[in-house]
């Protein structure tokens, strides 16, 4: 654990101990579970007391949530830069899964914890988190509808159509490692063309 990748994967938290807090969580959160890990693992993993976790985080639950919410403010932000953009929708499409997928590999372990430990999140918190992934959603949905409205589609369901190309992106925490011997970059590329025919677009 170091102070350079906390910084990296959460610029905007301060101070840096609190992002000390967020890597060790993510850590403990990905080998035992949330459930499993206590309040005393996560300070041991940052190096801090047990006392000094509260002085940043109220509870597990609400470095879960800071964890959570972070990530899918990270992906929002990636999904709208390029949703409202003047290119064809089927290149903003290729780009928004290039970027999505190349994030969910980069950010294997944090993403792993974002988006498979949602059912941990207290209820008001989940609603929060729910809003972001609906806002993804929302925007995947509008650029597969354009490109339906504008014949580079063919899709039934623009809902469940959107899900699916998401889902694919998401299920990428799950399963990538750094030794599969591809670069998320690389991986993003040969999903947005997958993408793209799944969608109907003859490439």
């Amino acid at each position: 654990m170091t102070v350079s990748l906390s910084a990296e994967l959460w610029p905007d938290v301060q101070p840096d101990a609190a992002r000390r807090l967020m890597l060790a969580a993510v850590e403990s959160f990905a080998a035992r579970g949330y459930h499993a890990t206590t309040t005393r693992d996560i300070a041991a993993a940052a190096g801090m007391s047990p006392a000094a976790l509260y002085v940043h985080f109220p509870s597990k639950a609400a470095l879960l949530f800071a964890i959570s919410r972070n990530g899918h403010e990270q992906t929002l932000t990636l999904v709208e830069s390029v949703a409202g953009g003047d290119e064809p929708p089927r290149e903003r499409m290729r780009k928004i899964i290039e970027d999505f997928v190349a994030w969910h590999a980069r950010r294997h372990t944090v993403a792993r914890v974002v988006q498979y430990e949602l059912q941990a999140l207290p209820e008001q918190e989940y609603a929060v988190v729910a809003d972001l992934r609906r806002r993804i959603e929302n925007l995947v949905r509008e650029v597969i509808a354009e490109g339906v409205e504008k014949g580079e589609f063919t899709v039934g369901d623009l809902r469940t159509a959107a899900r699916a190309v998401l889902s694919l992106g998401v299920d990428v925490a799950r399963w990538y490692s750094d030794r599969i011997g591809k670069t998320p970059k690389a991986l993003g590329r040969e999903y947005g063309e997958l993408v793209l025919r799944m969608l109907g677009a003859g490439i």
